[in-house]
């Protein structure tokens, strides 16, 4: 889900702080890919894990090859030769972030947390109201790239939309293992409480995702 309207950070992945969820013993929001990239990155990773950090916290027009390039540390032909345009890399970046947030975070943390498909429904927003009281929350890089863009028929505002509609399949995933009627509607629904609960805490209210789980149990039921 998106840049700009964040409290963004410019520390480095070893200095980010865990935040009010750390301590609990369970992962919050894996937004450093340094954790995924492993020990000893190639230029192409380091290109990628520079990309990730700028792009999430700040968006994509922002930020300018040149500060990747002096991020990763690389020359720029080095750059080109793994990523033919800036276009090219920004697809690589949603394709990491749906790995790393929707599915390595949402999707697996969700599903962990929750005792049943709808208690893991509910615990999205656990997660979020962890994410909002991080020092570090950089907002949700689709909506934020989908703005940006604001154009469907572009290849990285395409590819973005589809990023975005993996979201909704594991909510519609989620819905219909929890026996929810028409999940098409109640996941759509259920996507503008995530979505708003984000731009929100982007404006401050880090207990959004408290007030979006309330009405979360409330779409539940009316679904049932």
């Amino acid at each position: 889900m998106a840049a700009g309207h964040t409290r963004s950070r410019t520390h480095r992945a070893g200095e980010r702080r865990a935040g009010r969820g750390g301590g609990r013993g369970r992962p919050v929001c894996p937004v450093i890919p340094g954790a995924v990239m492993g020990a000893a990155p190639s230029a192409r990773d380091r290109i990628l894990e520079s990309a990730y950090d700028l792009f999430s916290r700040r968006g994509v027009r922002a930020v300018g090859i040149e500060e990747v390039i002096e991020r990763a540390a690389v020359a720029k032909a080095t750059l080109y030769r793994h990523f033919p345009s800036k276009d090219t890399l920004v697809l690589e970046f949603l394709r990491k972030r749906e790995e790393v947030w929707t599915h390595g975070w949402v999707e697996s943390e969700a599903r962990k947390r929750g005792v049943s498909p709808e208690a893991s429904l509910l615990a999205i927003f656990d997660l979020f109201d962890e994410w909002f009281h991080r020092s570090d929350f950089e907002g949700c890089s689709f909506v934020n790239i989908l703005l940006e863009t604001a154009n469907l028929d572009h290849p990285v505002g395409r590819a973005d939309a589809d990023h975005l509609a993996s979201i909704r399949d594991v909510l519609r995933a989620l819905a219909t293992e929890a026996g929810r009627r028409d999940t098409d509607e109640f996941t759509r629904s259920f996507r503008i409480l995530m979505k708003d609960s984000i731009v929100q805490a982007g404006e401050g209210d880090v207990d959004a995702a408290k007030r979006a789980k309330e009405m979360a149990r409330d779409l539940i039921e009316r679904y049932r």
